[in-house]
């Protein structure tokens, strides 16, 4: 098996603010965007030529895509209309031909070894299709699948209590064979209105001859801001300690730390892995970077700044008395001195965030503020845990956060005020 096909025209919307001015695809996860750790992972696994079906802000992920040296031939279509994730993959018929192929949404990752461990059972068993699945503790906001005997018997679509067939999802990464393209055709629109993929499975699972594949290590689906969070994390995990950057006498930088040429670590520095920070950026001096922290280009953190398990993308400066944890901040953006993201609720319960105008339960203890591209803080701005500042928006001096700001929004404080003589208070 030779080639791959990544499904990556969404709007990802559900990643906004972070995905307003790029795709999800291009929010960086440990020093890359999401697609590049999926395209070595491709790459190693053998995979000489992949087709990227785009949609969403198409031509800014073309660029990057095309700007890396690949090992691979990397081609792409426009799915100009979103009708769904099966009308996404039949683009891919003439690409693949008659060939078999590993086809993927875009926005799930996977740890080491996925790839090969799916190649190999679909060429030994001769399946139709073949599933990768994942066991988690609850499955209900995903497809289902129940296996029997190494075979895909039953998907279901985001279950019903009572539909729970099995604690095993979907895990959207597919080794397929020339069948699929009929049952493509045979798929029909779904109440929303869209010609599902999960649909052309079932009517192949209904022919006895689809696989499951349970994945060997960890996976994500990368859906929700706080989802970068936790494969940085993952992907973090792995490195190990390379310096290239200037690390000024006095800073001090311990374990599984990369630090990327052109970066300078002032005197006082106290850095944690494992840790990443790209090129031309600058480090204090007397900070303090914590584990599972991403620095991106040309990020500035100041004097007496604390920062901890967080990605902090291009060009974005973190003014000194500030302290950002567990948040994700994009491009462009100005902390002013004192600027405090907080990121633990005082009952201890999971927090929650505004997306696409519901409240969702994120499932995390500890999560800090979401932050959008070209966002500027007021000095003593304070941040609840789990909002949202979207691109554009602007704080006053002194101003608290408790309710997500809106692109482009200047919110300042009202104070009464009194002038009164010194001498006489």
């Amino acid at each position: 098996m030779k080639k791959a096909v990544i499904l990556a025209a969404g709007d990802s919307t559900r990643m906004l603010p972070l995905s307003a001015n790029q795709p999800k695809h291009l929010l960086p996860i440990a020093g890359k965007p999401l697609i590049f750790h999926t395209m070595e992972a491709l790459e190693k696994a053998g995979i000489t030529e992949t087709l990227v079906v785009y949609g969403y802000h198409a031509e800014k992920l073309r660029e990057a895509v095309e700007t890396q040296k690949w090992k691979m031939k990397i081609s792409f279509v426009n799915q100009k209309e979103r009708k769904g994730t099966a009308h996404a993959a039949g683009y891919a018929k003439k690409f693949v031909g008659k060939s078999d192929a590993i086809l993927m949404y875009g926005d799930v990752m996977v740890g080491p070894d996925s790839f090969e461990g799916l190649i190999e059972l679909h060429k030994k068993k001769g399946f139709d299709m073949t599933l990768s699945v994942k066991p988690i503790e609850d499955p209900s906001a995903y497809g289902v699948v129940k296996v029997s005997r190494g075979k895909a018997k039953v998907l279901i679509e985001k279950p019903e209590p009572d539909q729970m067939v099995s604690n095993l999802v979907n895990a959207g990464i597919y080794a397929i064979s020339n069948p699929l393209w009929d049952a493509i055709e045979k798929t029909e629109l779904s109440p929303r209105g869209e010609y599902e993929i999960t649909d052309s499975i079932s009517i192949l699972i209904e022919k006895g001859n689809v696989g499951a594949y349970s994945l060997p290590s960890w996976w994500l689906d990368i859906g929700k801001p706080w989802d970068l969070l936790e494969a940085n994390k993952l992907h973090l995990e792995r490195f190990e300690r390379r310096i290239e950057g200037t690390i000024e006498d006095g800073a001090v930088v311990k374990g599984d730390v990369v630090i990327e040429g052109g970066t300078t670590v002032k005197s006082g520095a106290y850095i944690e892995g494992p840790v990443f920070i790209d090129g031309e950026s600058v480090i204090g001096p007397n900070c303090y970077i914590r584990a599972h922290t991403s620095l991106g280009k040309r990020v500035k953190i100041g004097n007496a700044v604390e920062i901890k398990n967080s990605i902090i993308m291009d060009d974005t400066n973190v003014g000194h008395l500030s302290y950002v944890g567990d948040s994700i901040i994009g491009q462009r953006s100005n902390f002013g001195a004192g600027t405090i993201t907080a990121n633990l609720r005082h009952d201890n319960n999971s927090i929650f965030v505004t997306l696409r105008g519901e409240r969702i339960n994120s499932g995390r203890r500890k999560l800090g503020a979401i932050i959008g591209d070209d966002v500027k803080t007021g000095i003593g701005t304070s941040i609840s845990p789990g909002i949202v500042l979207h691109q554009g928006s602007q704080t006053g001096v002194g101003v608290i956060v408790k309710r997500d700001i809106a692109p482009h929004k200047l919110v300042i404080t009202k104070q009464d005020q009194s002038i009164i003589d010194a001498e006489r208070r």
